[in-house]
């Protein structure tokens, strides 16, 4: 009697089997994969993705994908598509179809729609004779491999490598329409990664909030702005460039004759700032590295242009 393997070695075997269908699947990469790109970064309207059953549920990934990367895209369930949906897919799209085997047949009612209307079919299939096969534009093929679910059956392989495929043409449409970092904080302003991008200018305090004292500012004048604007410190300025701040540190080291001196002879020369383009995420490591709960933000001149609060950055989900 063979004997029963353990879950980490039927994992190892099932990420085995998956790995090499992608490597399969890179390797042989179909010529006509750059032809698809051109065909779907010329569509005016949007990318429409279907499947059934497990297919489905990768294809509203796909598009999702293809969404938030610049790539206006989205699903429409074939069985609703029968039954009047079909007039959510038009001459301006184009359309993406996923059967492993070729032959769900609920698709067809979107097959002969696309056919009627000249609309770009791409077939993602594992069968390139299938109905779907030949009848498609341009076929995207999976690779001929096992399911990894040891049956046979399951799909598991197969939903991976389709996946991958739609991954592969999101990335490259992206890379193509020179989709930056910056575009997809438009596309994602909230949640983390929506934080991971924001930038400085998106959260600091400006103007008649900002705690500004200059060179010969008398001590006691110093001391009632930074109570007023509660944030600890005091920026000093001259002709609108920062030339100085004072914090609480630099009032503990200079407690003697404190009130008898003024913001310039107490100040900390070339502090610490950062700008109003730098990321959030970045200016919060710099503040957690050297221990600061606020950061000065000057232009490319110097000037003094806000201030950044540790707080701040927090409320806006960046931690």
């Amino acid at each position: 009697m063979t004997a029963q393997k353990t879950p980490s070695q039927i994992a190892h075997d099932v990420l085995s089997i998956e790995g090499d269908a992608l490597q399969q699947m890179r390797d042989n990469l179909p010529d006509n994969f750059d032809k698809v790109i051109e065909t779907l970064l010329k569509v005016r309207g949007r990318v429409v993705v279907s499947g059934m059953g497990k297919s489905g549920h990768i294809a509203a990934k796909i598009a999702a994908t293809m969404a938030s990367t610049g790539t206006p895209a989205q699903t429409v369930h074939p069985g609703e598509a029968s039954h009047g949906d079909l007039g959510m897919i038009t001459s301006d799209d184009a359309v993406i179809l996923i059967s492993n085997s070729g032959e769900t047949r609920e698709l067809a009612d979107i097959i002969a729609h696309t056919r009627r209307y000249a609309i770009p079919l791409i077939a993602i299939t594992k069968k390139p004779a299938s109905t779907l096969g030949t009848q498609a534009d341009f076929l995207l093929p999976l690779p001929n491999a096992p399911e990894a679910c040891g049956i046979g059956m399951a799909p598991t392989t197969s939903t991976t490598c389709t996946i991958a495929m739609g991954d592969a043409l999101a990335v490259a449409l992206m890379k193509h329409r020179g989709f930056e970092r910056e575009n997809f904080l438009a596309f994602h302003p909230g949640g983390t990664l929506g934080a991971q991008l924001l930038k400085v200018s998106a959260v600091m305090h400006k103007g008649e909030d900002l705690p500004i004292v200059h060179e010969t500012t008398p001590m006691s004048d110093t001391l009632i702005e930074m109570t007023a604007k509660g944030f600890g410190v005091a920026a000093v300025v001259e002709n609108a460039r920062l030339t100085g701040v004072i914090t609480d540190g630099d009032l503990r080291r200079n407690m003697e004759g404190l009130m008898s001196r003024t913001a310039g002879e107490v100040a900390t020369r070339k502090p610490m700032v950062t700008t109003p383009d730098t990321l959030l995420i970045e200016t919060l490591g710099v503040m957690n590295t050297h221990k600061r709960t606020t950061m000065l933000v000057t232009d490319e001149n110097h000037h003094l242009v806000g201030l950044v609060h540790i707080h701040d950055a927090l409320r806006a989900g960046v931690a």
